[in-house]
């Protein structure tokens, strides 16, 4: 375990509520800060206090949260002091930074960014995918919990339970990713775009390097010596530890799409066994956070508008892959809000699992 996760400074006690903790969102103001206040309101997520962070550009704005008006404060090193659970949105610098600091106060932090995913001894977590990884921390004494990569807690929903009945030996996986994804800005400039394109002026790009309207491009992540982006990396390499097996092959393939909100995901499997497109189907309509869209009569599968603002993953065009032999191949069609459980949505999600 590292130090991160299991040091606990003397201001944790045992007046810690675990049952009402007092909660810190850290980026409160971005996209994904404001997706996580949605989230907790509407799940109606237990706390005795909580405490809005961010910027000192952003600090003394007002935010109404549950019914209240919230002040925004600046985060600093003393932010954490007396708090239970820290929601991480500000950034990989931020948390690099700042977790240590709020799990050295005795907080237990759910981090969103990249900082932690890979980190030995850190787990990496889908509360549908592998839950035990929770075992240890516990709300209150400290610890740093990593939440994946948009795209990767999209695919691992919708294939997690094919894995378990079948064994997935491969995965290719082709996305189409939506600006929600780069956070709000980019959701402003895409909008900004469309209005610009169609009236026939010259598109403002200060986000992307090149025109988003009507367009779409290789995910904007970095390029690697491979030919492989650091997007199709995350996915590749947070898989192998959230199911912990490394043998699985996985190709990966990220693009970005003009599309407000909700990734979409084109993912083939070869199986370590048979499994038929109806049992298949049936699988994934018990499976916990997932919808099925599949209506071939009608032409009617999952699309980002569907999944824009919901809390499952949306699965359709299950069928068998044609190029596979013995009927170990099967391929679907995956849709999820990238800001819900692409991102708040499953933070939250693993916070509950630590309430006692």
């Amino acid at each position: 375990m590292s130090t991160a996760q299991s040091s606990v400074s003397a201001s944790s006690s045992t007046s810690r509520s675990t049952s009402s903790p007092r909660v810190a969102v850290v980026g409160a103001t971005g996209a994904v800060g404001q997706e996580f206040l949605d989230v907790l309101a509407q799940r109606n997520f237990p706390m005795s206090e909580v405490r809005l962070l961010a910027s000192a550009r952003s600090a003394g704005k007002s935010v109404e949260f549950a019914g209240k008006t919230h002040t925004i404060r600046e985060l600093t090193e003393e932010s954490f002091k007396g708090i239970d659970l820290a929601l991480f949105s500000a950034g990989g610098s931020i948390s690099k930074k700042f977790a240590p600091i709020a799990s050295q106060a005795g907080a237990t932090v759910v981090d969103n960014s990249s900082a932690f995913r890979m980190t030995p001894g850190i787990p990496l977590v889908v509360p549908e995918v592998n839950p035990g990884d929770l075992k240890g921390i516990e709300l209150g004494k400290g610890g740093i919990v990593a939440n994946p990569n948009c795209s990767t807690i999209i695919a691992l929903v919708a294939v997690t339970p094919l894995h378990r009945a079948a064994g997935v030996k491969r995965m290719v996986v082709s996305t189409y990713q939506a600006a929600s994804g780069a956070g709000y800005a980019a959701m402003m400039e895409l909008e900004q775009q469309s209005h610009e394109v169609l009236r026939g002026q010259a598109p403002t790009c200060k986000i992307f390097k090149q025109q988003y309207a009507f367009n779409l491009f290789s995910h904007n992540s970095s390029m690697l010596e491979n030919g492989y982006n650091e997007e199709e990396m995350k996915l590749v390499k947070e898989t192998h530890k959230m199911w912990g097996d490394a043998t699985v092959k996985i190709a990966a393939t990220c693009v970005r799409v003009p599309v407000m909100r909700a990734h979409a995901e084109s993912i083939t499997l070869t199986l370590g066994k048979a499994l038929g497109e109806d049992e298949a189907r049936e699988i994934l309509a018990k499976a916990p956070g997932v919808s099925i869209i599949d209506d071939r009569a009608h032409n009617r599968f999952p699309t980002p508008i569907d999944a824009s603002g919901k809390d499952d993953v949306y699965v359709g065009r299950i069928r068998q892959d044609i190029s596979q032999d013995d009927g170990r191949g099967l391929s679907l069609f995956v849709c999820g809000d990238q800001l819900r459980k692409g991102a708040a949505l499953n933070a939250v999600q693993i916070a509950e699992l630590l309430l006692k």
